[in-house]
């Protein structure tokens, strides 16, 4: 006998027979359709649903005995099961001409056709999520040189994505600004603030995502010694300085970043110069960072914009962070 079968309408379903299939009979595999058993083997009846909205299968009475057989679902491509699938995605964000980018890749086919998303899929049985998004951003993107990876938060929305149900652990990403990934034709690095804005539009909830992962950059920058996963393995205070700007959004102090930075033991001198300008003038100094892991620096730091009178004079500031009342 059949008892109760849960109705997810569109599967692949395998029956098992315990006996030798009579004459006539469709013994192995019924189509990817709505499920529609008949009494085709002796003994069973007709399907009908009760009002649990299961389908439950009754014996013939005129059958006679009932052999039995086993239903096995095989690939369930609805959620009206409640079933969810589960997919990892990450907001990969890199210093580039200037500017704190995103990287994103331009969807082909329904849903959302023509938008751009977040690289990333379906989380591997045999996988934990960093490791699936990292082998993914890898195979399908061929971004390798990921310094830092972290998981921001799981987005479980249920109607965050159409047709079947998906929910989604999202990290963030990031990238060396000397890294240049050789990408796919339909992949490119776009602006943190156009991507925010709509231009190019993104893909169901992946701007949301985007926003996510730039909050919490800006703020472990202040917190953390998280520059490190931007920054070249060499570089000027000058340059260091121009990649907490675009990252944090504003125009940064150059001897203020040198003096918080120092002060928390995060730069180590090279005893290295860098080349000088066209313009000549002393060679500047080279650093590297102490460390290539995230650290807590100063756990109560909050770097914050200059202040109105020396954003107009063109100075900008980096205020140097003090513990929280």
């Amino acid at each position: 006998m059949i008892g109760d079968v849960l109705d997810f309408r569109h599967l692949v379903v395998v029956r098992e027979q315990h006996r030798v299939a009579l004459a006539g009979e469709f013994a192995y595999l019924l189509t990817p359709s709505s499920i529609n058993l008949r009494p085709s083997v002796a003994g069973v009846g007709p399907l009908r649903r009760g009002g649990s909205g299961h389908v439950a299968s009754f014996a013939s009475p005129e059958a006679g005995p009932c052999p039995s057989f086993r239903l096995i679902i095989e690939n369930v491509n609805d959620n009206s099961g409640g079933l969810a699938m589960h997919e990892v995605l990450a907001a990969v964000l890199q210093v580039r001409d200037g500017q704190l980018q995103v990287l994103l890749w331009q969807r082909a086919i329904e849903p959302d056709a023509g938008r751009w998303a977040l690289p990333g899929g379906r989380l591997g049985d045999s996988e934990d999520v960093q490791a699936s998004v990292l082998r993914q951003l890898a195979e399908k993107v061929d971004v390798r040189d990921v310094a830092h990876v972290e998981q921001l938060e799981v987005f479980s929305a249920p109607d965050r994505m159409p047709q079947r149900r998906t929910v989604v652990t999202a990290f963030l990403g990031l990238v060396p600004c000397v890294a240049d990934p050789v990408l796919p034709d339909d992949t490119a690095w776009h602006p943190v603030p156009d991507a925010l804005q709509g231009s190019p539009p993104t893909a169901f909830d992946h701007g949301l995502i985007v926003r996510r992962a730039r909050d919490r950059l800006r703020a472990k920058l202040s917190y953390t010694n998280l520059g490190f996963a931007l920054a070249p393995p060499q570089f000027t205070i000058s340059s260091l300085r121009e990649l907490y700007a675009a990252a944090l959004g504003y125009r940064v102090s150059a001897t203020n970043l040198q003096r918080v930075l120092a002060r928390r033991g995060v730069l180590v001198p090279t005893g290295g110069t860098a080349a000088p300008g066209p313009s000549g003038g002393r060679p500047a100094a080279l650093y590297r960072f102490a460390e290539h892991g995230m650290r807590i620096t100063d756990p109560f730091a909050v770097l914050r914009p200059p202040e109105p009178q020396h954003a107009s004079e063109g100075a900008g500031h980096l205020p140097d962070p003090r513990p929280a009342p």
